[in-house]
């Protein structure tokens, strides 16, 4: 409450356009009041409570419950606090509970209701004085607390939001991090890999030194050659952990490669997804591993998200380049929206799979664009260094 409250606060200059307003408002009711010459003897009263009730005004910001208490009071003695009154009834009803509301605008039925005793509207039978005296203040407290449950709903809706964008940041860093985790463990088990070679080799050398010249000469180049592709991977590691050539997986499972991606469309074939593909890559088998283990990373991901928000629908999918140019993977599936116009059912997803998609892709040295096509379908773009 006292949020909605500091919320609601005016500030100077609407203090003081509120005041000429309500101003103008108690100088009409006056000038109605005395234009018949009937209550010319109230006229100094009428001017000083008005002046005393619309300088009450400010004091709703800080103390809008005194503030209305002290205008209803005032409606009592003159109708040129009805406007100032008014306004005092709203405010409380804008900013503070039903109870109190309730309790203020009983307050300005009364203050009226004596007023309309002791200074009765010429042509007004006092019984409709008093229902339209009920009516208004009803029809204030109802607007107040209309105002404020709307004030409340839209903080909490704001606060919700907040709430889901820092989730989703959240969500979008461990996607990140676990990422660079496995591509890290990956590394490590390349580098071990190559480190227990070169142990071996040197064990060799150690405990054979009669062995021939040329074996000797063969078991220093393979060290020679494997201390330098270790440095080239440590470095990689500690660089950006980019991905590089690795031959296993831990616990000796082999990692896809460029020629699994036949395998991988026609299983998802099997799986009921009609795929259209077309592949036009030039001396394939001179793609590097590691720019083939993330190619079929990028079409296993579009693949996925295309059983997801659009199972059954036909699904495009177009590799094409060569060597000294880049790899590009084009894949394109009806949007969500034409899923559901055809009743597909829809798996939801936590949107982390092509943040880091796009980690791997950018660790590579390549791009990736996904987003709504000019068509209205879904489309996933990579594109991949491919040296010469």
């Amino acid at each position: 409450m006292e949020e909605i409250c500091s919320r609601s606060r005016p500030s100077r200059s609407a203090n003081v356009i509120a005041v000429c307003a309500v101003g103008a408002l108690s100088a009409l009711t006056i000038f109605g009041r005395h234009s018949n010459g009937l209550q010319t003897g109230w006229l100094l009263l009428d001017i000083a409570v008005a002046i005393v009730a619309c300088g009450l005004i400010p004091v709703l910001s800080r103390h809008p419950v005194i503030g209305a208490l002290a205008q209803a009071a005032l409606t009592a003695l003159s109708p040129a606090a009805t406007p100032p009154s008014t306004v005092g009834t709203l405010t409380v009803a804008q900013r503070w509970p039903l109870k109190t509301a309730a309790l203020v605008a009983l307050a300005g039925v009364a203050g009226h209701l004596i007023q309309g005793l002791w200074r009765p509207i010429q042509g007004l039978d006092l019984l409709w004085y008093f229902v339209l005296d009920v009516a208004v203040h009803a029809a204030l407290l109802g607007w107040g607390q209309w105002v404020q449950a709307r004030q409340q709903l839209l903080s909490s809706l704001r606060e919700r939001a907040l709430r889901a964008e820092n989730e989703q940041g959240r969500r979008v860093a461990e996607a990140r991090t676990l990422e660079r985790t496995k591509m890290a463990r990956e590394m490590h088990d390349v580098l071990a890999h190559r480190l227990s070679l070169l142990a071996t080799y040197a064990g060799a050398l150690e405990y054979r030194p009669d062995s021939s010249p040329e074996k000797l000469a063969q078991a220093a180049g393979v060290i020679r050659t494997g201390v330098h592709q270790a440095l080239e991977e440590l470095r990689e590691v500690i660089s950006v952990l980019r991905d590089t050539e690795i031959d296993e997986l831990p616990g000796g499972r082999p990692q896809p490669t460029f020629g699994d991606l036949a395998g991988l469309v026609a299983e998802s074939r099997d799986a009921g997804t009609e795929i259209r593909y077309t592949e036009s890559v030039a001396a394939p088998e001179s793609l590097p591993p590691a720019t083939g283990r993330t190619a079929y990373r990028v079409v296993q991901e579009g693949l996925t998200n295309a059983r997801k928000h659009a199972a059954g629908l036909p699904v495009t999918l177009v590799v094409d380049g060569k060597p000294g140019d880049s790899l590009r993977i084009e894949l394109t599936n009806p949007s969500t929206d034409e899923a559901q116009r055809t009743g597909v059912p829809l798996t939801p997803g936590s949107g982390t799979g092509l943040v880091g998609l796009t980690e791997r892709v950018h660790l590579a040295g390549g791009t990736l664009d996904h987003g709504r096509a000019a068509d209205g379908r879904f489309r996933l773009q990579a594109s991949l260094p491919w040296p010469a």
